[in-house]
């Protein structure tokens, strides 16, 4: 038993070292297979390294090569502008150096000039005293004496020259500020634009048939003397056809009658009695008419504030008429150009406004007065709180008392301009007429002149010659004839343009 176990341990004492033995002999081999293979590695390695380490010298090689070669540039700029520098510099020595050559020739020229003329001054000065005596001598006067009176000669020339500029720019001025001033005028006149206006004293009240005249005059004629009586209105029924007319200076009155009567016909009842009835409620409806028409002129002309009782004056113009011109029309058209006129010389457009409306509210009192309508007109506006200066523009624009505000002008000019336009008034387009025709007649009283016509409102005249009569350089000369006896012999507003046209006509017949 124990030889067996001996022997088990011997064999596995003998395994053991065997096995030992053969781990040992794979371990060694293994281990040199590994350094081997390290070795084969490492020499990889050390080859790849040594290519980069070549690599990166290069690399920085050429990178110092370039920073080196970038170095010599820069020195070699800079070499070179300072070359160019030194050169600059030693030219501008040089110019310097000429420079300083010539200021000392001509310091010792100028040196030379000067020592020149203090010696001709000197001999100046001496012929000068020589003369001055000599012309003491002669003339009997000191030099100081000469002085004075040659002092007041100039003076007084001087004072006659600057008398004539100031006559100058004083003519200038006017000629600068009329045309300001008719530039103005026109503007406003061109923009305000209203229709012609003419009302007559009577009105003329149609009906259907004569029949009705007999009506209307009733028996005896008692229902015309009840309406005449009602009313205050001369009513003439003659032999005109279908038509009676309605004659009084009191506009308002008319109206009152020409609506009665139109109520009465249309109704068909007319007595006396029924005539009072119509005449009191028409006489109701048209003051109310009255107000309505001075509320809605005062509403489109954008006037606020009017106390009531000139507002009714206002709507009073309507039925009011000035040399055939209707009152309320030309209050509008006044109101208008004020308002515009302010505004183009930058003042108040709504009291200018204010004051046109109302300028000729003297006119339409129902009682009468001694004074003058613009006077009155005044008095009204103070007594109704107007402005001062609306007051002032109204009693001014007749030249009844002085001027006190830059509105009262303007309300003037443009009153003048809305009754003096062509067709405004009767009066004045009659006038207008006879000028244009003193115009043309003027002209034709020069031999030679075959047709002469007054255009733009007498503002030119074209004159048409004989070709036969009047030659071409002649022309120019009656123009200026014509041109001066229309301003010696007529009364005209602004400027007549006269034009002489000639013309040459050759006829000839073929046969």
């Amino acid at each position: 038993m124990v030889i067996e176990i001996v022997f088990g341990v011997v064999g596995i004492t003998a395994g053991a070292g065997l096995m030992f033995v053969l781990q040992k002999s794979a371990l060694k081999s293994q281990r040199d297979a590994i350094l081997k293979a390290a070795e084969v590695e490492a020499e990889l390695i050390k080859k790849e390294k040594i290519v980069q380490a070549k690599e990166k010298f290069s690399q920085l090689k050429d990178e110092h090569e370039k920073v080196i070669r970038e170095k010599d540039q820069k020195i070699n700029d800079s070499h070179n502008r300072a070359k160019q520098k030194e050169t600059a510099l030693n030219l501008k020595l040089t110019e310097v150096n000429k420079k300083e050559q010539q200021n000392e020739s001509l310091k010792q020229n100028l040196t030379r000039q000067i020592e020149a003329a203090e010696v001709k001054e000197k001999e100046l000065t001496a012929l000068q005293a020589k003369q001055v005596k000599q012309l003491e001598t002669l003339t009997g006067m000191s030099a100081e004496e000469a002085k004075n009176q040659m002092r007041e000669a100039l003076i007084n020339e001087a004072r006659t020259e600057a008398m004539g500029r100031i006559k100058e720019i004083v003519d200038e001025a006017k000629i600068n500020a009329n045309r300001d001033a008719k530039k103005v005028v026109i503007e406003t006149i061109q923009r305000v634009a209203t229709e012609t206006a003419i009302e007559n004293s009577v009105s003329v009240f149609n009906i259907e048939s004569d029949e009705l005249k007999g009506r209307i005059i009733g028996r005896e004629g008692r229902n015309i003397r009840a309406l005449e009586a009602a009313t205050g209105v001369e009513i003439i029924v003659d032999d005109t056809p279908e038509a009676i007319i309605l004659s009084c200076f009191d506009p308002i009155r008319r109206e009152i009658a020409r609506l009665s009567l139109h109520q009465l016909v249309t109704d068909g009842r007319i007595h006396p009695a029924r005539i009072e009835e119509v005449v009191a409620k028409t006489q109701k409806k048209l003051e109310d008419e009255i107000v309505e028409t001075g509320k809605r002129t005062c509403i489109d002309l954008n006037i606020h504030g009017l106390h009531p009782e000139l507002i009714r004056m206002v709507g009073r113009m309507k039925y009011r008429s000035s040399y055939g011109q209707n009152l309320l029309q030309h209050s509008r058209e006044v109101a208008n150009l004020c308002a515009t006129m302010a505004a183009e010389l930058g003042l108040n457009a709504k009291a200018a406004k204010r004051a046109g409306l109302l300028h000729d509210i003297g006119k339409v009192p129902e009682e009468e007065s001694e004074l003058p309508h613009a006077l009155l007109g005044m008095k009204l506006a103070e007594k109704y709180n107007e402005k001062p200066d609306i007051c002032n523009a109204i009693g001014a624009h007749h030249d009844e008392i002085e001027m006190t505000t830059m509105i009262s002008p303007i309300v003037q000019v443009c009153d003048a301009v809305s009754g003096a336009r062509p067709g405004a008034r009767r009066e004045i387009m009659e006038a207008y007429i006879q000028r244009i025709r003193d115009l043309e007649n003027l002209a034709m009283s020069y031999s030679g002149v075959e047709k002469a016509f007054a255009i733009q409102a007498g503002r030119e005249l074209r004159v048409i010659v004989s070709s036969d009569k009047v030659k071409d350089e002649d022309a120019s000369t009656l123009a200026f004839e014509i041109s001066e006896k229309i301003q010696n012999e007529m009364t005209y507003p602004g400027q007549v343009k006269v034009t002489v046209i000639r013309e040459m006509r050759a006829t000839s017949i073929a046969r």
